[in-house]
């Protein structure tokens, strides 16, 4: 049975990008399984909540089309992307900003349950400097997702500053007083924190570059692997290449730095741990 694989976080863009193009490529290295993380489109200004169904409702059209058109099975992640807030922020104020993100949260959870979307995500907090008092609103926004995906029985997909073992650590016990599952926050471009001491039960998504796959390896294998392509035509290639996950999992299957039964548990298993039974 051929070993299925996994791209974790890409990002298509409906209008200027290469989208459903993109996953052909994917899958003719050899991709099976793709999640599309939903990020903002310039195309939909969210200046209310029901915005963010407009914008929601793109990133699920994309998902059906990559499952309508290739075999590759297409899931989708939807949820208010952090930077969102601060542009909300400018025409509203940072209370009625903070509450439209989590009205935005809401709308995510229902489509978790209408079964559109696997899990909520990508949200969290930025990852640049920002006021003190944005930075509380981010987190009371990132609590509530979490309260919200306790509630729905979804997995959350985050983006945040970049990950020390000190922030995962803050994350899970943010996870924690939600209720929420540490196995169910998904911590996405995360360097290989594979090691207990170091990711404290989240999930990492490990960014597939060659060293870091390789340093994830020689520590478990108890991570996810991602692209995070960003689908633009005046960067191409960015973050990394829509290809890179199954060209990169094949080679170190063949030169034995993976093994068959390392690349089954990162690409099937423990995506079916956090994501649940919608990851089928």
């Amino acid at each position: 049975m051929p070993v299925p694989i996994l791209d974790n976080h890409v990002h298509l863009e409906p209008f200027k990008g290469r989208n459903v193009d993109a996953v052909r490529e994917f899958e003719r290295a050899g991709g099976t399984h793709i999640i599309i993380s939903h990020l903002p489109y310039d195309e939909v200004r969210v200046r209310e909540a029901e915005d963010f169904r407009k914008s929601f409702d793109l990133t699920i059209s994309l998902k059906d089309r990559v499952n309508a058109e290739t075999k590759v099975k297409a899931f989708a992640t939807v949820g208010p992307y952090p930077a969102e807030l601060l542009d909300l922020e400018k025409v509203h104020g940072l209370e009625k900003a903070k509450a439209i993100m989590m009205q935005g949260m809401d709308i995510a959870a229902e489509y978790v349950v209408s079964g559109k979307a696997l899990a909520i995500g990508e949200v969290g907090r930025p990852h640049f400097p920002v006021s003190r008092e944005a930075w509380a609103a981010s987190n009371e926004a990132l609590a509530y997702a979490m309260a919200k995906a306790k509630e729905v029985g979804s997995a959350i997909v985050l983006h945040t500053e970049s990950a020390t073992p000190e922030s995962m650590l803050g994350l899970a016990r943010m996870a924690d007083r939600a209720g929420l599952p540490r196995q169910k926050v998904v911590k996405h471009y995360c360097p290989p924190f594979i090691l207990e001491e170091e990711n404290h039960g989240l999930m990492p998504s490990v960014l597939a570059g060659k060293d870091a796959t390789r340093d994830a390896l020689a520590k478990g294998s108890r991570f996810l692997m991602e692209t995070d392509f960003l689908d633009d035509p005046k960067r191409p290639g960015a973050v990394l290449a829509v290809a890179t996950v199954p060209k990169r999992t094949k080679a170190f299957i063949q030169q034995g730095l993976m093994s068959e039964e390392d690349a089954f548990r990162i690409h099937s298993e423990n995506p079916a741990t956090t994501y649940g039974d919608r990851f089928a």
